[in-house]
């Protein structure tokens, strides 16, 4: 029986969401930042760990910067 990575309990079929390569609770994939419940395949991915897309992952992983765009004002 798969174990959940978040709780780390049993996961039965019935309440199974498979996502990132591994079998969560429903109520278990949840953004790594700001815990928002997320549904299978609609969310970011980084280092193993689930995010919202907006705002999470792109206020930390995205590009950064200041001004109004062009090169030098983003960060990667």
């Amino acid at each position: 029986m798969p174990k959940c990575p978040n709780c780390t309990k049993e996961v039965y079929f019935a309440e199974k969401v498979t996502s990132l390569g591994k079998d969560w609770h429903r109520p278990c994939l949840k953004c790594e930042k700001c815990r928002k419940t997320l549904s299978a395949g609609s969310h970011a991915e980084h280092e193993g760990k689930p995010y919202c897309h907006k705002p999470c992952y792109a206020s930390q992983f995205g590009p950064g910067g200041y001004g109004h765009g062009g090169t030098e004002s983003h960060r990667y």
